[in-house]
């Protein structure tokens, strides 16, 4: 079931507010907030749609050749070596980074397809999902079951997918007002940190798929979207779907093969695994700064529903025009996204704009940096506390920043 068609969450007015933020007492309905969007948005254009994954396509093979064609011409130069290498060096570190930009933003389309914001046909919104998001190493329909989930439940501690904060027990960390043992706990010297960080970016979204790294914690050792026996994650009925997503990874695997073995492996490497690396960061980051902040507060099932979980998350001027270019608004404007996610991308921005006079203080956005929003997010969301009922992430000092206090470390 889609989130859009939750009658009982959808329009019921939400009377929960967390007092450290003095909101007013009422929030609209998804149901009012709706009513408030032109039904236009909300019309899916397949020939729009096919034209931003067919531009973002000859993005990619126009890169490529361009990138081959300079560093063919300039091994052919006659100068001095080290200047050959320094200038060889950025056109290859210009095409990483705007190749894993594209690559990123056709993951974005497939991420469109399944929510069925690509098109009106389902079939071929999955059909394309799933050769975008198999050439990009993610299994798409075994992503799309659980990313459906994640929507349905944003939020809760309970029922989300991913990005699930750890608990002051499960990290072991004692009660009590000890704040030297929160520091030492959390006590890394910077090189730590960073490493820690750098594994996280370049590691953690093929840790989520194969393992369920950042997801529930309470869910068994083998829960994976590769395992169609996943049963917290996957229905009986979705088996065959979840092998589908096998296959497309498989066949991905095997043209590279072909690929490597024909041009060899620095050659597959340079022109498409570095990139594939870096939308891997991209993804990552993106997901991770949407739905971490000390800002941004997660429940427990006696106080959450659908309308709180999914204004908890954060619109961020993410790369500027980069963003909003290559990776198709997805970090603009993803509040609207998690109320309405079948409103196509090209529409986000304006349905945004209605919805942030209609929300107001409620409605969290960030115009900060996004790598120094990275670095001190990773820095201060380490845990929560395990008793409240609404929960803010706290750093190494039991503290939040964003709400000006030492939140209390006792009962």
């Amino acid at each position: 079931m889609h989130p859009t068609n939750l009658k009982e969450e959808t329009c019921v007015a939400t009377q929960y507010a967390h007092p450290g933020f003095h909101y007013d007492h009422r929030i609209l309905s998804v149901c009012e907030i709706r009513a408030l969007i032109p039904s236009r948005l909300f019309r899916r254009n397949t020939s729009r749609s096919v034209a931003f994954l067919i531009r973002d396509l000859i993005m990619v093979v126009a890169l490529s050749i361009a990138v081959y064609t300079g560093d063919t011409t300039l091994i052919s130069l006659e100068c001095a070596t080290i200047q050959r290498y320094i200038l060889r060096a950025c056109i290859w570190l210009f095409y990483w980074w705007f190749q894993g930009l594209i690559f990123t933003g056709i993951w974005v389309i497939g991420h469109e397809c399944g929510h069925g914001s690509f098109s009106s046909s389902r079939g071929l919104s999955d059909l394309v999902g799933f050769l975008c998001h198999s050439a990009l190493w993610t299994p798409y329909f075994s992503w799309k079951f659980s990313h459906q989930s994640h929507h349905r439940h944003h939020g809760s501690m309970e029922k989300d997918e991913h990005w699930i904060p750890r608990s002051r027990s499960e990290l072991g960390i004692s009660v009590g007002p000890n704040i030297d043992h929160v520091e030492s706990y959390f006590d890394d010297t910077p090189i730590i940190t960073v490493f820690r960080l750098l594994i996280q970016q370049f590691l953690g979204f093929p840790a989520y798929l194969l393992m369920n790294a950042s997801g529930q914690s309470k869910f068994p050792l083998w829960t994976s979207h590769f395992n169609p026996f996943s049963s917290s994650l996957f229905k009986r009925t979705q088996r065959n779907h979840v092998m589908a997503s096998n296959f497309g990874i498989l066949l991905t695997g095997w043209i590279i093969y072909l690929w490597a073995s024909k041009l060899g492996p620095l050659h597959v490497l340079r022109l498409y695994g570095l990139p594939l690396i870096a939308a891997g960061h991209w993804v990552t980051m993106i997901v991770f700064l949407q739905h971490t902040d000390p800002s941004l507060p997660h429940y427990r099932e006696n106080t959450w529903n659908f309308l709180l979980g999914a204004l908890s998350t954060m619109d961020r001027d993410f790369l500027g025009w980069q963003g909003r270019f290559f990776l198709h608004n997805i970090a603009h404007f993803h509040t609207v996204h998690h109320l309405f996610p079948t409103i196509p991308f090209y529409h986000a921005e304006e349905a945004t704009e209605i919805i942030k006079r209609a929300l107001s203080h409620r409605y969290h956005s960030s115009s900060e940096p996004v790598f120094r929003c990275l670095w001190e997010n990773f820095n201060s969301c380490q845990f929560v506390e395990d008793e409240d009922q609404v929960l803010y992430y706290k750093d190494g000092q039991g503290r939040n920043r964003i709400l000006g206090k030492r939140l209390p470390f006792s009962d």
